[in-house]
C-alpha cells in the first residue's frame, strides 16, 4: 500500500513538472496574461473591502525604452547577462550583510523575480523557494535573456495594483513607457525594492540618491551597448 502511494505521488510529481515545462515554453512566445502577484493583490483588496482595478498593458521588447531596461538591470541585477539565474556572489554578500547587520538584504536575480512574480505566491517558505529555483532553471533554459527582461518589465509591480512598465509610466508620469526620460526611468527602477511605499514622483532623499546612483551604474555598464549581450 505504501509503495502504491509513493508511485502515485511520483506520477503526480512528474505531471506537475511536465505541466510547468509546457507553461514556461508557452510563455516564451505568448505574453503571460497576468501574474500570481496580481491575483494576490486582487484578493487582498477584496478582503480589505476596497476592491482595486489592476492596471497592466503589455509592451513588447522593441517598445520598451533602453533607459528603463538598463536602469532596472543597474538597480536590480548587474550580472544579469552573465549568470544562469543565480548570482552566487551576490547571495554570499547578502548573507554576510544579514549576519553582520541583523537587517535583511535580498539577492534575487531578475530571473528569480520573474519566477516568483509570474508563477508563484509570495512568502519565504522552503517549498516556495524550492519551486522558485525550479522555475528559474526552466526560465533560464528555455527563454533568452531578452525575453526574461521583457516579461519582468511587463509584470513587476510599481504601485498597489500597478503592474508593468506601461501602466507604471502612465500612473506615475502620465506618459507611455516609450516616452520615459532617463531620469524617470531611473526613478522607477529606484523604487522597485519597495514600490508600494516609495514614490518616483515624490521621491524621498533616499530614492533620489538611489536614482542618481542607478544612472551612474548605467554609464559604467556601458549604457545601451550592454543590451547587445542579451540576444
Amino acid at each position: 500500500m505504501l509503495r502504491s502511494l509513493f508511485r502515485r505521488l511520483f506520477r503526480y510529481l512528474l505531471i506537475l513538472m511536465a505541466a510547468s515545462v509546457v507553461l514556461v515554453l508557452l510563455f516564451r512566445w505568448v505574453p503571460p496574461p497576468g501574474s500570481m502577484v496580481m491575483v494576490e493583490r486582487k484578493i487582498e483588496s477584496w478582503i480589505d473591502g476596497r476592491p482595486i482595478d489592476l492596471q497592466r498593458d503589455w509592451r513588447p521588447w522593441e517598445e520598451l525604452p533602453d533607459d528603463l531596461k538598463m536602469s532596472v538591470i543597474a538597480g536590480e541585477d548587474q550580472h544579469f547577462a552573465e549568470h544562469w539565474g543565480f548570482d552566487f556572489k551576490a547571495i554570499q554578500q547578502a548573507l554576510n550583510h544579514n549576519e553582520a547587520s541583523g537587517s535583511l538584504r535580498g539577492a534575487s536575480t531578475i530571473s528569480q523575480q520573474v519566477a516568483k512574480n509570474v508563477f508563484l505566491w509570495s512568502g519565504r517558505s522552503w517549498l516556495r523557494k524550492g519551486l522558485e529555483a525550479w522555475f528559474t532553471v526552466l526560465i533560464e533554459t528555455f527563454w533568452p535573456k531578452q525575453r526574461i527582461l521583457e516579461v519582468y518589465l511587463n509584470s513587476v509591480e510599481w504601485d498597489s495594483g500597478v503592474f508593468g512598465a506601461e501602466a507604471a509610466a502612465r500612473h506615475h508620469f502620465g506618459v507611455g513607457a516609450p516616452y520615459l526620460s532617463a531620469r524617470q526611468a531611473s526613478l522607477l527602477a529606484a523604487i522597485l525594492p519597495n514600490p508600494r511605499q516609495w514614490s518616483p514622483t515624490r521621491p524621498s532623499s533616499h530614492v533620489s540618491r538611489r536614482a542618481n546612483w542607478i544612472r551612474q551604474q548605467v554609464r559604467q555598464l556601458g549604457g545601451s551597448q550592454y543590451l547587445l549581450q542579451l540576444k
